[in-house]
C-alpha cells in the first residue's frame, strides 16, 4: 500500500513539475529573435527541471521538467520543430542530477544541512553544466539537418550565450528553492524519502 501511495504522489507531484514548467518557461521568457526566423531564450525553466530531479528523483522530475518544455514548445510556432531535442535534453538534465543528488549524495537519507547543501549545488550544477554543452551542440546538428548550415552556424554563438546564463540562474534558484522548501515538505509530511540501493542492501 505504501509503495502504491508513493507512485500516486510522484506521479501527481510530476503533473505539477509540468505544468510549473510550462508556466515558468512559457511567460516568463525573455525571448531573443535570431536571423532566419530563430530564437533563444533566458528563461528558469531548467530550474524547475533540476527541482523536480532534487524532489523525485530522475527520472519522475526530468520527465516533469521535459514534458513540461515541450508543451511550451509545442505552442510556440517559433519552437515548434525542437520538441524532439526538448523532450530528450531536459529529461537527460533530470537524470543527472538526480543520480548526482540520491545515488552519490543521498540527499534524502542525510539530517546535514551542509552535506545536504554540498551536493545539491553539485548535483545542480552537473545536471545543467551538462546542458551547456549538449544543448548548443546537439542544437546545431539539430538545426543543421534541418535549417541547412549558415542558419546554424549563424545562432551556436547566441545559443551558447542564452544556454549559459539559463544554466547559472537555474542553478542558483533550484538550489535555493529546494533548500527552502525541503524542511517545509518534512515538516508537513510531504517530504520523499528515496530509496538508495545502499540502504535497500
Amino acid at each position: 500500500m505504501e509503495q502504491r501511495n508513493d507512485k500516486v504522489y510522484k506521479l501527481a507531484m510530476t503533473g505539477l513539475m509540468a505544468a510549473l514548467s510550462y508556466v515558468v518557461f512559457t511567460y516568463l521568457q525573455i525571448k531573443i529573435q535570431l536571423p532566419g526566423g530563430d530564437a533563444t531564450s533566458i528563461h528558469l525553466g531548467n530550474a524547475v527541471c533540476v527541482l523536480g530531479a532534487l524532489l523525485l528523483g530522475g527520472v519522475y522530475g526530468g520527465l516533469g521538467g521535459a514534458v513540461g518544455m515541450a508543451i511550451g514548445d509545442l505552442f510556440d510556432p517559433v519552437y515548434v520543430m525542437y520538441v524532439p531535442k526538448t523532450l530528450i535534453l531536459k529529461l537527460c538534465i533530470g537524470l543527472i542530477t538526480g543520480f548526482i543528488a540520491h545515488r552519490l549524495g543521498h540527499i534524502t537519507e542525510s539530517n546535514d544541512r551542509n552535506h545536504v547543501l554540498l551536493w545539491t549545488i553539485l548535483a545542480a550544477a552537473g545536471g545543467l553544466l551538462f546542458n551547456v554543452f549538449a544543448d548548443p551542440i546537439v542544437g546545431y546538428y539539430y538545426k543543421l539537418l534541418i535549417l541547412g548550415k549558415p542558419a546554424a552556424e549563424l545562432t551556436l554563438a547566441w545559443n551558447v550565450a542564452a544556454t549559459s546564463i539559463n544554466a547559472v540562474t537555474s542553478t542558483v534558484a533550484s538550489v535555493v528553492v529546494y533548500m527552502a522548501l525541503r524542511p517545509a515538505l518534512k515538516k508537513s509530511g510531504l517530504f520523499f524519502h528515496m530509496k538508495s540501493r545502499r540502504a535497500a542492501a
